[in-house]
């Protein structure tokens, strides 16, 4: 038996297991899981361990990365609102906005006229309505183009997310508007960085389907461990037996208590395995 036999390691992609953060403002390219992030997972797998992603991405932002990224677990995609085995190439379980999104969306976009948002289908493309200077810098380090539509009435079903994005001000109005509505309770409203608001359906989060996932493996909570920088990960960080941040993460996410850990820049990935190798000596 492995030291990691029975046990579950799920991180965030952005700005945790590598900085895509640079990439996104300047323009640059998007760098390669450093060499020490990619061996101790290596490592973590060789003793058992069962490594999953657990992105904000839909997978179609995530797929040209996934052969860069050592796994050998189902991962979260589409913050939570789909489980999907990159062995076997299909979808395990998803959790799907309803029809009426897509009119509630559009309401809210002619409210905020800056507004432009990305509608996530399932069948790996995005499409914009009003795409802006945020939805470039998205394209840039997701390596996907969006499809463009006068309105989100003209998207077709089914989605697993809608994200808006505009500057973090606007943003806030936005979410304040969404939660003040009387359908607010069919959805999860949070960020995922300062000028992207994500939209899924109610119980579409990292932590319920990272849940779900400990589930099908068979293994207990008491031994599933999480890592992410953002409000998105919340979910995760606080469900796992212990949840841990890169330096960089969001002040949310210091606050709920994770271990903050090295940041993206540093191998966080490697930093929490070795935390792990202790504790399962």
């Amino acid at each position: 038996m492995g030291k990691f036999d029975g046990v579950l390691l799920a991180s965030d992609f952005d700005n945790t297991l590598l900085n895509t953060e640079t990439a996104r403002r300047t323009g640059a390219e998007v760098p390669e899981v450093s060499r020490r992030n990619w061996e101790a997972l290596e490592y973590f797998m060789a003793g058992g361990g069962r490594f999953a992603i657990a992105t904000g991405r839909a997978l179609a932002a995530f797929i040209k990365f996934a052969d860069q990224v050592p796994m050998n677990a189902p991962g979260i995609v589409c913050n939570g609102a789909a489980l999907y085995d990159f062995q076997k190439g299909e979808y395990l379980e998803t959790i799907l906005l309803d029809e009426s999104t897509r009119r509630r969306g559009q309401e809210t976009l002619d409210r905020f006229p800056t507004l432009a948002v990305e509608a996530y289908h399932i069948d790996n493309v995005i499409h914009a309505v009003r795409p802006n200077l945020y939805t470039r810098q998205h394209e840039h380090v997701t390596h996907v183009s969006v499809v463009e539509k006068p309105s989100l009435l003209d998207v077709p079903l089914p989605l697993g997310k809608i994200m808006f994005e505009e500057d973090h001000a606007v943003l806030e109005e936005v979410k304040a508007f969404l939660q003040s509505q009387p359908w607010a309770g069919e959805y999860e409203i949070f960020f995922s960085d300062r000028t992207l608001l994500e939209v899924t359906a109610r119980g579409a989060t990292k932590g319920g389907m990272v849940a779900r996932l400990a589930e099908r493996l068979g293994i207990s909570r008491q031994h599933v461990y999480c890592a992410g920088d953002e409000a998105n990960d919340l979910s995760m960080l606080t469900w796992a037996a212990e949840g841990f941040a890169p330096a960089n993460c969001v002040p949310a996410v210091r606050a709920c208590g994770a271990t903050i850990v090295a940041d993206a820049d540093h191998d966080t990935l490697a930093d929490i395995v070795s935390r792990l190798d202790k504790m399962y000596a």
